[in-house]
Formats: C-alpha cells, structure tokens, sequence
C-alpha cells in the first residue's frame, strides 16, 4: 500500500522534510478510493478538485489531506447532514472545526458518510445508503462517525474528524478496530451552533494510532472568540504526550459502569484483559465505578432538548422527509416540562460531582467502549443484549452516553478480536480536562497489545 499504510505522523514528518506532495497524497488516496469505497460507502462526498487547487497553510498538519463529517459543513462543498432535506445544500462558509483544520495545515479532500443528523449509532441514510464495516461488509461500522472509522481503517484516510454526544466517535472507532477522542467541553470548537452553550456533544479526532490522535488534537485545539466554551492550548503539545507513554499509577475497571447495562460477555472479557495488561506492567487495578445514578433519564431529556433546540423548524417544515427516529426525539424534547430540564441538570450535576470525586482516588476508569460486537447492517440499532430488551434506540448506548455525562475526556482504544475476528474497543476515561496524561495512558497500553494498526481491504 505504499504511503497509505504509514501513520498520520509519519506522512507530517514526510511532508516537514519535502520528501512527498501534498499533491502526491491526494494521488494515493484516490487510488485508494478507488479500489475500496464501492464495498463500504464511508466517503460518499469528494472534492479533490477542491483540495488540489487549495494552498495550504504553515501549520502541525503541513499540508496533510483530512476528511471532514458530513455534519460539518465545508465551503463550496456538497454538505447533506445525511438528511434529503439537505441533499442538494452546499455552504458558503465552512464550520468552525473545518476551519481549524485548514488553519492547521489540513487539506479537506472528502466527506465522510453519517446518519441522519448523527441521530443513532448506525451509519445509514436516505441519501446516500449504509455504510459498511471494512471486516465485515455484511455488518455496521457503528455511527454516527462511521464513515471517518471506516475511512481510517480501509486507508482512505490518515486523519478524520468525528463528532460525539453519545459515543459516536467512541462506538465506530470501537467497531472499527481505530483509535477515537472524545475531548472535553471546549477543546474543539464546534459552532456555529443554535447554543452555543452546547456541554454535551463536541467534535474530536480520530485515527488509527494514538500518536496521530495527539496530532490531530494539536491541529484541532485552541481557543475561538466565537464560542463562549472555548479552551486555551495547553502548553504541552498532545503528541508530545502521545509520543511519550507513561503508566498510571492506579486504574478501575468496569465491565459495565456500575450495572447500568448489560454487556455481551465475550466482550466484558475482551475489555477486562485488556485492563488487567496494566496490572502485569505494575499498575494497581481495581474493579470500581463511578456512581451513574439517573443517568438514563438524564442523558435522555438533555439529548431531547438539544434536538429540539437544533431541528425543531426542519420538524416544522420537512417532517415527512425525516427518519422516524430523529422525529421521536425533536418531539420528546418539544414536549418537556421546566421540571423535566431542572430534574437533568441536577443529575448531571450530581453525576459530575460524583465522578470528580472518584477521579481522586484513580487515575482512569476502563470499561468497554460499546457493550456488543458489530452488528448486522440491515438492523438500525441494537434492540437487546444478554437478555435485556432496550426501550429506544438510544438505550444500548448508555456505557458511552454514561460517561459523557461527566464532561470528562473519553478515548477508545483496539483492545482485541472476537472468536468471529470481529475489533473491539476499550474505553479509557480520564480525568477532567485532562487529555495530555489521558493519552500518554494509552500509548503504553497500546505499545503492550501490539495491535497491528494498518489499514486493511474489506472482508466480505
């Protein structure tokens, strides 16, 4: 595969020293497409006409090819939000993480394929089609970031950006078998939004090793007068802590957060191993939860309110065009009470509290990224799990949606195979605002399962 198989920070390195084009990367990766995207559908939207006449800027990406979530617009680029109310919408200006990207160095080439208004962690829409799982063509890469795992696992991609409320850059990396951040509140711009006082869903970096993940954060992070949220840089730059693994000192582990939900157990076993790794090379390991009371109703009105925040007009004027799922939730959320909100936001409150204060005794808390194995792709979302039925399409989330709740910075990690070949991740949380340690944490995790990370042909 040539320069598709290096890393993210290879190709930089590369590109520092003049040794390739940007022109020459925009050549393999279209190749690559090529060969690959007719068996997955992760990048249904091109633009290398666009990429190739762009100049990029002096910045950490050096003029390294990036794809973007399609829902995030990009300037004169074919932008759907996977809905057919925006089939045909292409933006004037781009989304303020597009511009970080392109102010990075980045050169935006494709957009990656997502479900309806990132509505359920099934990367399928009406415009487009499902996406395919690079191991599997016959199952799901999970969502909603699925396009972006795909693309990094099938080498269409070195760097892709993800979005994340309730685990969608957490749940495709995890079935994917890729790397996903879930950065704090801040870290990433994410306007322009309806609220731009939004503490629930954040944009983020994905890629395949975690050193590409500190990169790609370097290039993302950073404060914008736009957003009221907005955080500084930090001084240290994140690849600086990816590229230098350090262990922690104490760990808990879950399978599922406290009992919250259930999990497919060769999964929990998978996840287990994985954690108790770091009880071989000297950490303490110790099964612990923060407690997750409430978070179900919680997590449920404060994802209601957002859709209803950021779609109640589409509902008005294009109902019939929307997929039932994104219509049950802008409904739910149009039908709250002021109690409803004020009972969620005590929760919240409390859950954070709670999860702070844990954050004093362990350094991370580790428990699966998603609670089964990819799945069938003509199934919409998981319907039950060792026994247990869910009520929506949202409840089988709850091991991600859990964590998002505390505001603290979030990575799945390819952790190992199922009995079937199938990637699983695990979910390593660290503490508040702390991505630096979070990912030095994981590269020592990573550099002892010795998980090939290269990307590969799709299997059907």
């Amino acid at each position: 595969m040539g320069l598709i198989e290096k890393t993210a920070t290879e190709i930089v390195g590369l590109l520092a020293r003049r040794e390739v084009t940007t022109g020459d990367l925009l050549d393999a990766l279209e190749a690559r497409v090529a060969r690959v995207e007719p068996a997955v559908n992760a990048l249904p939207t091109l633009c290398f006409e666009r990429a190739r006449a762009w100049r990029a800027a002096d910045g950490v990406l050096h003029g390294l090819p990036v794809a973007i979530k399609d829902l995030s617009a990009v300037a004169g680029v074919r932008t759907t939000y996977g809905s057919t109310v925006f089939a045909d919408h292409v933006p004037e200006t781009s989304d303020h993480v597009v511009e970080r990207v392109e102010a990075a160095g980045g050169v935006v080439y494709a957009k990656t394929n997502t479900p309806e208004f990132g509505a359920g962690a099934q990367t399928f829409n009406a415009v487009f089609g499902p996406t395919r799982n690079p191991w599997n063509t016959a199952l799901t890469p999970a969502g909603s970031s699925g396009g972006s795992a795909v693309a990094l696992k099938t080498g269409t991609a070195w760097l892709a950006q993800g979005s994340d409320l309730g685990g969608s850059l957490r749940n495709p990396a995890s079935f994917c078998g890729v790397a996903g951040l879930r950065p704090s509140v801040g870290r990433v711009p994410f306007g322009p939004a309806p609220d731009p006082w939004n503490n629930l869903s954040v944009e983020g970096p994905m890629a395949r090793t975690v050193e590409d993940l500190g990169l790609f954060l370097d290039a993302l992070s950073g404060a914008d007068a736009r957003e009221p949220l907005a955080l500084d840089a930090p001084p240290r730059p994140f690849r600086a802590w990816a590229a230098s693994p350090t262990l922690p000192k104490r760990v808990a582990f879950s399978p599922d957060l406290g009992g919250i939900t259930p999990v497919d157990p060769e999964v929990a076993a998978l996840c287990e191993a994985a954690a108790l790794r770091f009880e071989k090379l000297g950490v303490t390991v110790e099964r612990a939860s923060p407690d997750f009371s409430g978070a179900h109703a919680c997590f449920q009105t404060l994802r209601a309110l957002g859709f209803a925040t950021a779609h109640r007009e589409t509902l008005a004027t294009h109902r019939e065009a929307l997929k039932p799922d994104v219509v049950w939730n802008i409904e739910k959320g149009l039908k709250l009470t002021g109690e409803d909100v004020a009972a969620a936001l005590a929760a919240r409150g409390a859950i954070m509290g709670r999860a702070r204060a844990f954050f004093e005794t362990y350094d991370l808390l580790l428990c699966p990224a998603t609670i089964v194995p990819p799945f069938p792709v003509e199934e919409r979302y998981v319907t039950s799990c060792d026994g247990v039925t869910f009520e929506t399409y949202v409840d089988w989330l709850a091991i991600v949606y859990a964590v998002t709740l505390t505001g603290h910075p979030a990575l799945s990690l390819p952790c190992g195979f199922t009995a079937r070949g199938l990637p699983v991740g695990l979910q390593m949380v660290g503490r508040w605002h702390g991505e630096g340690p979070l990912l030095a944490h994981a590269a020592a995790l990573e550099a002892d399962l010795g998980l090939d990370h290269r990307p590969i042909d799709p299997r059907s």
